[in-house]
């Protein structure tokens, strides 16, 4: 009988990613010292989050004898892109199912452009349709319809309870080197597992880039489903989402754009910008005791 091939050999990850200080007058002053977790150094191809989360799911389809993986996105998701990524260098065939139908006539943006390249085939779904993907007869009948029958279906954002602990990882490699951990949020499945992962006397900070303030019942559940209830210290700063997904208003990136040329340090707009943004907000305004070592999590690149 045949063994399935070895996810981590096959993907040779680079973990544990590298945690560096900054020294930036922004938290200095307030006595508040800055640690940067580059988990965008972790994969190539599958930086941060999206190698902590796909990680445990890739595993899973691969020893369950799955040919093909079948998930959902927007049209300027990341976690397509690193599924598709994911899907050619283990062989797989991949389907993203992709929110929005009339962008199935339109040419392809970069993001979409870059899972066409990697193999991706991709099905556009209308918006009403895909809202109700949670709901398991009509997941059924979207992977059905488009084709992905037999696949390995890896949520929206790749957060699930496996996800959930291959992010408890993060955390347990944070043990000891900072007070507070922070780290952006979409799905709420990092913070959920990072969370679980630290140790007592540490609390895992998430700045939602999201509006709507949906995340905490999302993180519960998602707890509940991984480790079977609360798990860690956790809180949110809900106010740093500057309008929403993808808004990047101008002060914003000047912001990214000065911290960036300052410290010699790509900074993702999307998710780290708000993260970094909200910290130095949130350390101006006293959030964070003297003393306090404060390690943000940098889940991805430009």
């Amino acid at each position: 009988m045949n063994r399935p091939p070895n996810v981590d050999a096959l993907l040779r990850p680079r973990p544990p990613s590298p945690l560096t200080e900054i020294r930036d007058d922004g938290f200095e002053r307030h006595g508040v010292r800055l640690l940067l977790k580059r988990d965008d150094l972790v994969h190539p191809e599958l930086p941060g989050n999206k190698w902590r989360k796909l990680a445990p799911n890739l595993r899973a389809a691969v020893d369950g004898g799955h040919d093909g993986l079948v998930t959902f996105g927007g049209a300027y998701s990341n976690h397509l892109r690193a599924t598709a990524a994911a899907g050619r260098l283990l062989g797989l065939r991949t389907v993203g199912i992709v929110r929005g139908d009339e962008l199935a006539g339109r040419p392809l943006n970069d993001s979409l452009a870059r899972c066409a390249a990697d193999g991706m085939r991709l099905h556009f779904v209308s918006r009403s349709e895909y809202r109700r993907k949670a709901e398991p007869h009509e997941l059924a009948r979207l992977v059905d319809a488009a084709g992905a029958g037999g696949a390995y279906v890896v949520p929206e954002g790749g957060s699930n309870a496996l996800a959930l602990h291959g992010c408890a990882e993060l955390g347990r490699e944070l043990h000891g080197a900072a007070d507070v951990v922070a780290v952006a949020c979409g799905t709420g499945g990092t913070l959920a597992g990072l969370a679980a992962g630290l140790a007592p006397g540490q609390r895992a900070l998430g700045v939602p880039v999201l509006a709507g303030g949906f995340l905490t019942a999302e993180i519960r559940s998602l707890q509940a489903a991984a480790f079977g209830g609360p798990a860690g210290a956790w809180t949110l700063a809900e106010d740093f989402h500057h309008g929403g997904y993808a808004r990047v208003p101008a002060e914003l990136e000047a912001f990214a754009a000065d911290f960036g040329s300052r410290h010699g340090l790509p900074v993702e707009r999307i998710y780290v910008a708000k993260l970094l943004w909200a910290l130095t907000e949130l350390t101006a305004a006293g959030a964070f005791p003297c003393g306090t070592v404060l390690a943000a999590v940098v889940t991805g690149r430009p």
